[in-house]
């Protein structure tokens, strides 16, 4: 069989990087299936190079001297934005990696695939909306609402979805239009909580607010870290950090001019969890709906979003059952439940050929403290700067603690997965 000419399998290798690359994928994945790929192929020579929003590629064929006795070359550089994330394409490109390793895939085979990767079309809009609605109605009753408190969220994440369809992600700026996605969500939020829809207002905000939260840049930011890939993860760390960043300027602003309108600033309390959602049972459904509903966000394929959810679940209810039963503080609780939320996924990995990653993500919200950056944007707000920054340093923790969770967690050597079914892939 004629060897396959090393351009194109330079190309397809570089396209692949690129489909991963832009949906979501860490950089060690994207390097790993770009070489496996040129590997295959028998381009042993070939050179990438990723970083968080580019790919170099370089290649030299094996002293092949074409006219002028020079070897063949390629070269390649692709700028690579950061936009929304399809997360199905990133587990249709890992399963076409394995097919052609199995040598299941010629590189024409190969190619057809890629293009029907990247024209795979997204989420329809009906259930993206759907979703985002039902998933800030979630994690309102995961973090202490009251079945009010939900419908406010529930609401307030419509509105929120169609103000990001249809202006945010169309006319402004990435973090203009995030400031300005967490002042209108707020705002509704505020405004149903006057007129008696809701029951607790920091309830309804910080279930309304979760879409917002930057879980695909801060789990691949803490992954590329654990990988020493350092400018990877900075760059991603920092997307993640700007995110809750605008978050917490918008919720302070809606604050503000409400306090303008109404004559003073809003007197909240702490953490207010409500008896009507505050059972087992309720907490697994609110963090199920809650996490599905990220899982649809974010492009997950329809076969997972079970497993998503049910690992979701699990996360949350380590963390419930630690801190109710077993008197651990939140970043104690926070730690184990990463923990658990990292293994299940890598355990689901295998079977599913899905990356562990895809189940991180979705199974990771339920921790995240979103809770804390309100409370850090009101208190500091309102004035108080002590509280403000007693808040914000406990979701700092909180956060170091989910991060600790999961790099300990991906250094269990993959044999421990895999060793069952690592014939099968």
């Amino acid at each position: 069989m004629e060897k396959p000419d090393f351009a194109e399998v330079l190309e397809v290798a570089s396209e692949a990087g690129h489909i991963l690359l832009e949906n979501g994928a860490e950089i060690s994945r994207v390097e790993d299936i770009m070489d496996r790929i040129a590997t295959h192929y028998g381009v042993s020579s070939s050179n990438f190079f990723v970083l968080s929003n580019g790919i170099f590629t370089t290649g030299q064929a094996e002293k092949v001297l074409k006219s002028g006795g020079q070897a063949s070359t390629y070269a390649n550089v692709a700028f690579i934005p950061i936009r929304s994330v399809q997360l199905c394409k990133v587990t249709a490109v890992n399963r076409l990696s394995y097919d052609i390793s199995a040598g299941k895939c010629s590189l024409e085979e190969a190619k057809e695939r890629i293009a029907g990767i990247k024209s795979m079309p997204a989420k329809p809009l009906l259930e993206q909306f759907v979703a985002t609605a039902f998933s800030s109605a979630g994690f309102s009753a995961v973090f202490g609402g009251g079945f009010l408190d939900c419908t406010a969220a529930f609401i307030a994440g419509a509105l929120l979805f169609l103000f990001m369809s249809f202006v945010s992600s169309r006319y402004l700026s990435k973090i203009v239009g995030g400031i300005c996605n967490a002042f209108l969500v707020s705002l509704v939020s505020i405004a149903c909580w006057r007129i008696g829809v809701g029951v607790c207002l920091s309830n309804i905000i910080i279930g309304a607010v979760m879409p917002l939260i930057p879980g695909v840049p801060f789990t691949n930011g803490v992954r590329d870290l654990a990988n020493s890939d350092y400018l990877a993860g900075i760059t991603r760390m920092t997307d993640a950090m700007m995110g809750f960043f605008c978050i917490a300027m918008g919720v302070a602003a809606a604050f503000l001019i409400d306090g303008a309108i109404s004559g003073g600033m809003l007197k909240l309390t702490g953490y207010e969890p409500n008896p009507e959602t505050e059972s087992y049972l309720a907490q697994s459904i609110a963090a199920m709906i809650g996490t599905v509903g990220f899982a649809v966000l974010y492009g997950v394929d329809r076969k997972q979003y079970l497993i998503a959810g049910v690992i979701g679940v699990i996360g949350w209810l380590t963390f419930l059952v630690a801190s109710r039963i077993g008197g651990m503080s939140s970043p104690e609780a926070a730690l184990f439940a990463a923990l658990m939320v990292c293994l299940l996924s890598r355990f689901s990995a295998v079977p599913t050929r899905c990356p562990a990653q895809i189940f991180i993500i979705c199974g990771i919200f339920t921790l995240v403290p979103g809770a804390g950056i309100f409370w850090f944007s009101y208190y500091l707000t309102s004035g108080d700067v002590l509280m403000a920054v007693t808040s914000g340093f406990m979701a700092v923790k909180v956060a170091v603690a989910i991060v600790l969770g999961i790099i300990i967690a991906m250094e269990i050597p993959q044999r421990l997965f895999s060793h069952h079914t690592h014939k099968a892939h």
